[in-house]
């Protein structure tokens, strides 16, 4: 009843919120892609999408057809897998961005695990900056990070907007330094963060540096000052800056898939992982259970 590959387009759609951004993760044309999504609300007899010509946005429908179609296609790939007798085997390096520390992203891997238990998984959790050294430098097979803004690699994930954060309670005085807490270099939304700031003539100040991103929500809990965060990665107990502390925009970020160039059994491995974090993209943008 649902095409496979009406599956991934409708995932890719829905993760993405663009049919443009969703043709160039799938190598489609985008005419291609409105193609897909429309035979399938027309297997389905619903509309899974509400669109106009500024934005795309899931109906209820659309909603609940996530996890049907991540289900349908988990299962369509262990059907191909079992029947075609390919077993992914070796070892795979796989790095992920401090910004996936609170995320939902344990139960993706967890699950690629139970599909592939030959491949000896090694997780990496570090800055997105320091991610694509260690996969330039041959250390790493794949990686999920921000992309970096002068390196146009990648597959993309999702692009999300960055905002200013704190504690609620905290306030900003116009005539100081504005108190940052911030990763180390080469941190990509420290980055981001002190450029806004310095084209706007804003004044600063580093109170607060941390290469954990637990050690940095503690330290904004705590009211030391705001960090530069992603807007739909939200840690508890922190808002966004309202608009009258009058601080810059930090404008969008990309979150990319990055493969390495280690042939053989990496390869397909890393293209196993890479499936399965595209196709579970959705649980990226929520919180982990208990957190």
């Amino acid at each position: 009843m649902y095409d496979p590959s009406q599956l991934r387009t409708f995932l890719a759609v829905a993760q993405t919120l663009s049919f443009t951004q969703a043709a160039r993760r799938l190598g489609l044309r985008q005419s291609t892609v409105s193609q897909h999504v429309r035979r399938l609300e027309d297997a389905t007899g619903r509309q899974l999408f509400t669109r106009d010509t500024h934005s795309v946005e899931l109906t209820e429908d659309g909603e609940a057809m996530l996890g049907f179609a991540r289900r349908l296609l988990e299962v369509h790939e262990q059907a191909t897998a079992f029947f075609t007798g390919t077993r992914l085997r070796g070892r795979l390096r796989f790095g992920a961005s401090e910004d996936f520390v609170l995320t939902r992203l344990p139960e993706i891997l967890e699950g690629f695990r139970h599909h592939h238990p030959e491949v000896d998984l090694e997780l990496t959790v570090e800055l997105s900056g320091t991610l694509h050294e260690r996969l330039a430098a041959g250390k790493l097979d794949l990686v999920l990070a921000k992309r970096r803004p002068e390196d146009p690699r990648g597959e993309p994930v999702w692009t999300d907007r960055l905002v200013w954060i704190g504690a609620e309670r905290l306030r900003l005085d116009p005539d100081r330094p504005v108190p940052l807490i911030v990763y180390p270099p080469p941190g990509i939304t420290r980055a981001l963060a002190l450029e806004a700031l310095e084209r706007e003539g804003r004044a600063w100040r580093i109170a607060c540096t941390s290469g954990s991103l637990n050690g940095l929500i503690a330290a904004a809990r705590a009211g030391l000052g705001v960090m530069a965060h992603s807007q739909r990665l939200l840690p508890p107990g922190l808002v966004r800056v309202p608009d009258r502390a009058e601080l810059p925009e930090l404008g969008e970020v990309d979150f990319v898939l990055v493969h390495g160039r280690r042939p053989g059994a990496a390869a397909g491995a890393a293209d196993a992982l890479a499936a399965a974090i595209l196709s579970g993209g959705d649980r990226l943008h929520g919180s982990a259970r208990g957190v």
